[in-house]
């Protein structure tokens, strides 16, 4: 669950919760969604959504249609630091929904993270920029697949996606796998459910 604490991957957003809200958005320009699906992609909690999407709409960053009962947001893309926002927030909460939707139903991962300095930031351990995205696929990714992700990813994000791939049964025994046990002791950034 994402809280509403000081972000440490951005001095120019207020929180966690809203750079996850923003990246969602912006990084999603034309698509309306609601504030249920909104917290359920963001993981924050539909009241924090509602205070954080209020305050957007608010500064004229993200506009609301209502239909009937429900509320819908989507990036405002005529307001005049629209590219700027959003080249902010895509190079600091941008990388966890661009590779969960590249992530998304590929055959034969059955777990993928954000793991090092990214996910480090992401949850609130505090250091330098980080200058590239790691990835750790698990399953069966196929080479020509894995480039294809890591491509779409860095042209997306602008900057440099390294993947690692590791079997099942390694992630689930890293025995004296000195990466293995590393990246299990430091943050991860689940990338969706398993596929």
């Amino acid at each position: 669950m994402v809280n509403s604490s000081r972000s440490a991957l951005s001095v120019f957003l207020r929180s966690d919760a809203q750079g996850t809200i923003l990246a969602e958005t912006l990084g999603r320009p034309g698509e309306e969604m609601t504030l249920t699906d909104l917290a359920t992609r963001t993981g924050v909690n539909i009241a924090t959504t509602h205070r954080e999407v209020q305050r957007l709409v608010t500064a004229a960053v993200l506009v609301e249609r209502r239909v009937g009962q429900a509320r819908l947001v989507s990036a405002n893309t005529t307001h005049p630091l629209f590219t700027n926002m959003q080249a902010i927030v895509n190079q600091t909460y941008g990388p966890e929904p661009v590779l969960r939707d590249l992530f998304d139903g590929t055959p034969g991962v059955q777990q993928a993270f954000i793991y090092g300095s990214w996910a480090d930031r992401r949850r609130g351990v505090q250091g330098p920029p980080p200058q590239d995205i790691d990835v750790l696929a698990v399953g069966e990714l196929d080479l020509p697949t894995m480039l294809s992700i890591r491509q779409e990813a860095g042209r997306r994000l602008r900057r440099e996606v390294n993947i690692h791939r590791v079997a099942a049964e390694a992630w689930a025994n890293p025995g004296e796998d000195s990466f293995l046990t590393t990246v299990q002791s430091r943050p991860l950034i689940p990338l969706g459910k398993e596929a």
